[in-house]
């Protein structure tokens, strides 16, 4: 292989830092590779709203300099990544997915999980389309339209972190950061088939970032493979008094821990809850999973159906709250869709708010006490594979309902008190779907372990789409 030798467009990020530290290849071929396929591909799946060419190069190019002194160029070397418009990204506006913020100006620092991606060797190659201000769960923007799913592109990517989907599935990047509020982590990733990771509430720091609900916001990241999700959470670990929300805990790298296998870890399959209103899709990657991790227990996690209804009040409140200015202001420039629930957000009495955290309190204690007899939890991460764009309704348990609030049924009631989850993608045909691995609180490394397992076994694999 040459020092210029091109690379599948599936290459991980991990196999493109070792090819580049080997001289098998360069950080700037690799770059100029991933955005020349931008340039084509893009054009169908509409995952990009900004594209950092210039810096994107001279990061390679730094990446290349250091490997050539002989120093170490870090885990990620050369790997290109992109991150959801909500993060700041220095000369970009942060858009959030909105027209409103269109009009804010650039940016004149980067998020601070940018720069720990960039200090491990990653390449910053721009930013990815969402849904509006993240109150989202299709990947349809009203204002940069959908963005669509490399496995069919009348298909849904599922949002909000709908670009950070396509990108990473299309092969556009290796690693996608995202957020999740309710689930727009771990959607993306069922809908798009790819590994996706929702740390633990205050786990990795918020600053410089849009947000959404501040209680239940989260930031991780998309990718094609377990390794790197763990690098890539590894390189962005560590407080941040930036973030008041991040927690002082000392980074607790999880790399090192992926082979250790799951022998004595107890692993439970939610049920009840999280089987009425799941298509036969959804039961059938949770029981692939169960089987090929030996499991057949099941556990019932309490409440979860009021765990969402309140999820619902106390987001829907609390970005009401942020964003009441803007809908007195500028309420034509909302999405419709958006620009509503906000509104009745700001409308819902302050009791309703009161009464939902109370219960969350509660809820959060009942299912800690659930990791005291169990290790990790398996739930389905979406009812159903990614519906088509513009699809309006879905069947739940026999009944018709609107599809865009609740495509996260599943996600919401785990968001809720904060919990990590990995999301693994099951390679069904015709189209992956996914699967949440649960744990308690600081325990992403266990559910690193069980997604790796899975992947070893083939059972859980980011699948390549039919996409040229």
């Amino acid at each position: 292989m040459t020092s210029e030798a091109k690379l599948a467009p599936w290459a991980t990020a991990t196999e493109i830092a070792a090819a580049v530290k080997a001289g098998k290849t360069t950080a700037v071929a690799v770059t100029e590779q991933a955005l020349a396929r931008i340039a084509t591909v893009d054009k169908t799946l509409n995952a990009f709203t900004g594209i950092t060419a210039e810096r994107a190069l001279a990061t390679a190019r730094d990446v290349d300099a250091a490997l050539g002194k002989g120093k170490d160029a870090g885990p990620l070397a050369g790997a290109p990544f992109a991150v959801k418009n909500l993060f700041d990204v220095k000369g970009l506006p942060t858009l959030a997915g909105s027209k409103i913020n269109r009009d804010l100006a650039a940016a004149s620092n980067d998020a601070t999980l940018v720069t720990r991606m960039e200090a491990a060797g990653a390449v910053l190659l721009g930013a990815l389309n969402m849904g509006e201000y993240a109150y989202d769960f299709t990947g349809e923007n009203a204002h940069d339209g959908p963005s669509r799913n490399p496995h069919d592109t009348t298909r849904m990517t599922g949002g909000s972190s709908g670009g950070s989907g396509a990108a990473v599935a299309g092969g556009l990047a290796t690693i996608a950061l995202g957020s999740d509020t309710n689930g727009s982590i771990r959607v993306p990733s069922s809908f798009c088939g790819l590994f996706g990771l929702k740390p633990t509430y205050g786990r990795l720091s918020r600053a410089r970032t849009f947000p959404f609900v501040s209680s239940f916001d989260h930031l991780g990241p998309l990718a094609r493979s377990v390794a790197d999700l763990a690098v890539s959470y590894d390189a962005m670990q560590g407080p941040d008094a930036a973030d008041p929300a991040c927690t002082g805990r000392a980074p607790e790298p999880v790399t090192a821990a992926l082979e250790r296998g799951i022998d004595g870890l107890r692993i439970a399959v939610a049920g009840d809850y999280f089987r009425v209103g799941a298509h036969a899709e959804a039961i059938e990657a949770v029981t692939r999973v169960a089987k090929a991790l030996g499991v057949a227990r099941e556990v019932i996690i309490p409440e979860a159906a009021r765990a969402r209804a309140a999820a619902f009040i106390i987001t829907t409140t609390e970005g009401a709250s942020l964003h009441l200015d803007r809908v007195r202001r500028r309420a034509a420039d909302f999405d419709p869709e958006v620009r509503d629930r906000l509104i009745s957000g700001a409308m819902l009495p302050a009791a309703f708010t009161v009464k939902a955290q109370k219960f969350r309190r509660w809820y959060r204690d009942q299912v800690l006490a659930l990791f005291k007899d169990v290790d990790a939890i398996i739930a389905p991460a979406t009812p159903t594979p990614a519906p088509r764009i513009g699809q309006k309704t879905l069947m739940l348990d026999g009944v018709e309902m609107p599809l865009r609030p609740n495509i996260g049924i599943f996600t919401q009631p785990i968001s809720f008190i904060g919990l990590p989850v990995v999301a693994v993608p099951v390679p069904l045909q015709p189209l992956p779907i996914g699967v949440q691995i649960i744990t308690a609180p600081w325990r992403e490394d266990l559910a690193l372990r069980i997604a790796r397992v899975l992947e070893q076994q083939g059972v859980a694999a980011a699948p390549r789409p039919a996409l040229n």
